[in-house]
């Protein structure tokens, strides 16, 4: 399935839209497979010590920066499934930062971390290309605000784009 579409305004918050943009063309689901494929090779190619890098003393490390991106895609993809069931609960938002001290990274390999994330991106798209445009249509509220399903996939695409962009300016990868 591909969406042909892309957001309108009133289908997210402004804070969200630097995401959406950062996403080209009108299918976001082809970009988390491009992504996903690209990702996994630049992953396995980091040794253990690249994986506890980090380019400044209050940065995060490589391991948190994706534990991050997955914890993101994560709650993303639960608000996008929430609406697209046309569940119509206002969605609370989430303190990125209060998530960082509980990440535990330094229990977790490389190997490990790859392994959740190829898992975790094949069952965001796994459930976006089973959905119908009426589903991708529906909006309800999160983190204080309307957010359409489609826009959801579109932030989930967009907010990785970002990390990523950091992960090789800053961090070589």
């Amino acid at each position: 399935m591909s969406t042909h579409r892309r957001p309108q305004d009133h289908e997210s918050a402004d804070y969200f839209k630097t995401y959406i943009r950062k996403v080209k063309g009108l299918d976001f689901l082809a970009v988390l497979r491009q992504s996903l494929a690209q990702n996994l090779a630049k992953l396995y190619t980091l040794s253990e010590d690249q994986w506890d890098s980090k380019y400044g003393a209050d940065k995060w490390t490589i391991k948190e920066v994706l534990i991050h991106i997955m914890d993101t895609e994560r709650i993303f993809a639960y608000r996008a499934l929430r609406i697209s069931r046309n569940d119509k609960t206002e969605l609370m938002g989430f303190e990125q930062d209060d998530y960082v001290p509980f990440y535990e990274p330094n229990n977790r390999t490389g190997a490990s971390l790859i392994e959740e994330y190829d898992l975790l991106r094949r069952s965001t798209i796994s459930m976006y290309q089973n959905m119908s445009s009426d589903m991708l249509d529906r909006i309800g509220i999160a983190s204080g605000g309307h957010v359409s399903t489609l826009a959801l996939g579109y932030m989930i695409a967009g907010h990785e784009i970002h990390h990523w962009q950091i992960l090789e300016e800053r961090y070589g990868v």
